[in-house]
């Protein structure tokens, strides 16, 4: 017999922990490779854990709850010649309680693939990005402060020292400092010289409790999910200065094309046409007519970028949880494309597949508040981004049209309201404006000659 150990796994280049949300198997359970064993959570995602290799559970080294580093030994398989399924060894099998390293053998999908077994890891992570995982910053003899290797690099190139970076409120996990909160810390620190923390900063850390009936009342814990979209939320709040548009759009040419060709296109797809990948076709369309609403803010610099990634905001578990994976490139991809990528993220993203790097790097969001029937909503933009759209329901109303012979008339249109939350400090209402009357636009003026 001989053990394979599992690690916690490296989800993406700036993560530097996790934490254990649930283990699925116990000691002494049969594991088949790459069956789920545990489920993790970072500071981006939070994601289910396959085992590197076949065989039984047989320690669990760190409990749910617990957050350890990434490359923290977690747990160990007991594997044997008819359970590993792995590349043939050019060594005799080692003894038991001897590492299999070099045998196991992790089936290597995408450049964002991550593992749990220690050979992957060790291949996954650069010396240099060990070492600093591996440290912690003390602080001032009351204890110890983690920083992620990016935070770390931030404060090295701008010159932050120990003793400043301490300073810094930090709004992540255990109160640990993220790269938002630098880069803002960057943003009103004097040059050459430390800042002391703000009052509303010192405000925004402290715990605000009100009184309430304690026999009449139920606590509920936040799930991870929730405490990050909590801490995201509010920090949009205190950075962009947010304004607000919205619209009416006759979806008239969309529904038409949706009703004629949504059973075909179910039956070839293998899943169900809906309305997001025609809002996020008509948000493309109208990017291209005004980039600068696909632009981001550090400090006194406007980044614009040259790609359109668009961020969907998915309800998961029975909708008490919010996730945004990203559709990239999706100016390159066409109203189909749309489709079987909007469809693959939402479905993995609800099963907690999603890989970190797809919830990263979107230029602009939308959200569909129309799915549970609201008429119209104005969401909190998704930092780094300036914008982000939000749909309602579409639903029959009375309109005024112009008939034929220019007269005015009463006629029975689906419409939907639409809106844009953006960034006052860089996007102007022209521009706002402008923007969310393009993407209605192109809804209403949807070609319904489009190939699907």
């Amino acid at each position: 017999m001989a053990k394979v150990d599992m690690v916690m796994p490296q989800m993406g280049e700036s993560i530097a922990e996790g934490k254990i949300l649930k283990w699925h198997k116990k000691i002494g359970d049969k594991i088949a490779k790459d069956e789920t064993v545990l489920e993790i959570s970072t500071d981006k995602v939070d994601s289910e854990i396959p085992s590197p290799s076949a065989g039984i559970l047989a320690e669990i080294l760190v409990p749910e709850g617990e957050t350890v580093s990434v490359g923290t030994l977690i747990a160990r398989i007991e594997t044997d010649a008819s359970a590993t399924v792995s590349a043939p060894a050019t060594t005799p099998a080692p003894k038991a309680e001897v590492k299999v390293e070099a045998k196991v053998e992790t089936k290597q999908e995408s450049p964002m693939h991550f593992s749990s077994s220690i050979d992957d890891f060790q291949k996954q992570t650069v010396a240099a990005v060990t070492t600093n995982v591996a440290e912690t910053v003390t602080a001032g003899g009351n204890g110890s402060r983690f920083y992620s290797p990016l935070v770390r690099n931030i404060a090295k190139v701008e010159g932050i020292s120990v003793a400043e970076l301490e300073t810094i409120p930090g709004t992540g996990l255990n109160g640990r400092v993220t790269k938002n909160d630098i880069l803002a810390y960057l943003t009103k620190r004097p040059k050459g010289g430390m800042v002391t923390p703000t009052v509303a900063a010192s405000k925004q850390a402290a715990e605000v409790k009100y009184g309430f009936n304690r026999e009449r009342s139920e606590l509920i814990e936040m799930n991870n999910i929730r405490k990050l979209t909590a801490e995201h939320m509010r920090r949009s709040i205190d950075t962009s200065a947010h304004v607000y548009s919205l619209t009416e759009v006759d979806m008239s040419h969309v529904v038409k094309f949706r009703d004629k060709h949504k059973n075909a296109f179910e039956k070839r797809e293998g899943f169900k046409l809906t309305f997001t990948p025609f809002l996020i076709d008509a948000m493309v369309k109208a990017i291209k007519d005004f980039p600068m609403i696909n632009i981001s803010v550090e400090g006194n610099t406007i980044i614009k970028k040259n790609y359109v990634n668009i961020g969907m905001a998915v309800s998961i578990e029975n909708n008490t949880a919010l996730i945004v994976p990203v559709i990239k490139d999706a100016d390159t991809l066409n109203l189909t494309g749309i489709c079987r990528a909007a469809n693959d993220l939402a479905l993995r993203a609800r099963s907690k597949k999603l890989k970190p790097d797809e919830i990263q790097d979107g230029t602009i969001t939308l959200t569909n508040m129309g799915v549970f029937g609201t008429t119209a909503g104005f969401p909190i933009i998704n930092q780094p981004q300036v914008a982000i759209m939000g749909v309602g329901a579409i639903k029959k109303r009375p309109v005024v049209i112009e008939n034929e012979d220019g007269e005015d008339a009463i006629a029975i249109r689906p419409i939907m309201y639409a809106s844009l939350s953006y960034d006052h400090r860089v996007v102007d209402g022209a521009l706002g404006g402008q923007f969310i009357q393009r993407v209605a636009y192109h809804l209403e003026n949807f070609d319904v000659n489009t190939p699907l």
